[in-house]
């Protein structure tokens, strides 16, 4: 909990390029002071070994800060720590000189490749110098989750995967406060994921021939922008101790798993059917109603009921049926 504590410092640091031609300088001159500190001491001069004695201090003075010259590229950041203590942090890309007794602390983020090549070393038993990252990226990063099965509202389990965009703000956070922060991010996104989607439903399966009440419910097939804010804002407070900033979130599936696909497809064309009938019938009703009106008002024909409901049956057998209807012709009365 101490580490958490830890307020980030941007470090001051001189010109690097300045801080290079000084210490050659040095370099140079306690090579010259050698040489005639020994000279001096050839003759019998005793203050050429105070000479010998400032070269060899110099000397090693001018090695030891060439440590102290750092490179940093755009878009990194260097975290530095003083005999274990944090000492600060640098951002600003350009050739810097900070204190040589500074030592970075590494990011524990080893890559895939580098991870593939220590196996490929270990089952060759070869030795293999893996390179690990001094620095931290602060560039944008995309992260994408593998799909993770979950219950949605009603039971029905769900795959669902997100694409995460991230960037790293806060560098000191990021290798402080958390071990691995690409760890840390896959596995919060992945409860983050379980945690939202299990409040709404995948869809809503409605019957009816309007879709108000589907439009108004939060379903993760209906309002993934939602859906995908949500996840976002939980994201977002649950790596802020990691120094990482969530700049998007976007759902890249969402699908009932494999064990209920086939079900809930037969389940969704059943009541697409049913609501296709339901609109069939209200419209046929509607027209045999109007051919009804109409032949009353023209005076056409005056039916009774018993031929009305004849009439209202023969109209609707013809809209409603399902293959074309063939009439048969009555060539006699109708009574």
């Amino acid at each position: 909990m101490e580490n958490r504590n830890i307020q980030e410092r941007r470090l001051k640091t001189f010109n690097g390029l300045v801080a290079l031609v000084l210490i050659i300088a040095v370099l140079v001159l306690s090579i010259a002071l050698f040489i005639c500190g020994a000279v001096a001491l050839d003759e019998g001069n005793y203050a050429g070994a105070i000479a010998l004695v400032a070269s060899a201090f110099l000397f090693i003075a001018s090695l030891i800060s060439f440590n102290g010259l750092k490179v940093l590229k755009p878009n990194e950041a260097l975290v530095l720590s003083l005999f274990g203590k944090y000492h600060g942090t640098i951002y600003e890309a350009g050739y810097h000189f900070v204190n040589p007794f500074c030592s970075p602390i590494y990011p524990r983020n080893r890559d895939e490749e580098a991870a593939a090549k220590m196996v490929e070393a270990s089952k060759n038993n070869k030795s293999q110098t893996i390179t690990v990252p001094k620095k931290v990226s602060t560039k944008l990063s995309t992260f994408v989750n593998g799909n993770q099965k979950v219950n949605d509202k009603l039971g029905n389990p769900v795959e669902v995967s997100a694409i995460v965009i991230w960037k790293v703000v806060d560098a000191t956070k990021a290798v402080i406060n958390v071990d691995n922060y690409t760890e840390y991010l896959s596995s919060q996104t992945d409860s983050t994921i379980r945690n939202v989607a299990r409040l709404y439903p995948y869809d809503i399966v409605s019957d009816g021939d309007d879709g108000n009440a589907e439009a108004d419910e939060t379903t993760l097939r209906g309002s993934a922008v939602k859906i995908a804010n949500e996840m976002k804002e939980e994201l977002e407070k649950r790596v802020e101790n990691a120094g990482i900033d969530i700049i998007e979130v976007r759902l890249n599936q969402i699908a009932y798993a494999t064990e209920i696909a086939a079900a809930m497809l037969q389940r969704q064309q059943a009541v697409a059917i049913i609501a296709a009938r339901k609109k069939i019938v209200e419209g046929a009703v509607s027209m045999v109603e109007m051919a009804l009106e109409k032949l009353k008002e023209d005076g056409v024909v005056d039916l009774d009921e018993e031929r009305k409901a004849q009439m209202v049956s023969n109209l609707l057998v013809v809209l409603c049926g399902n293959k074309e209807a063939n009439p048969v012709l009555n060539t006699g009365s109708i009574y």
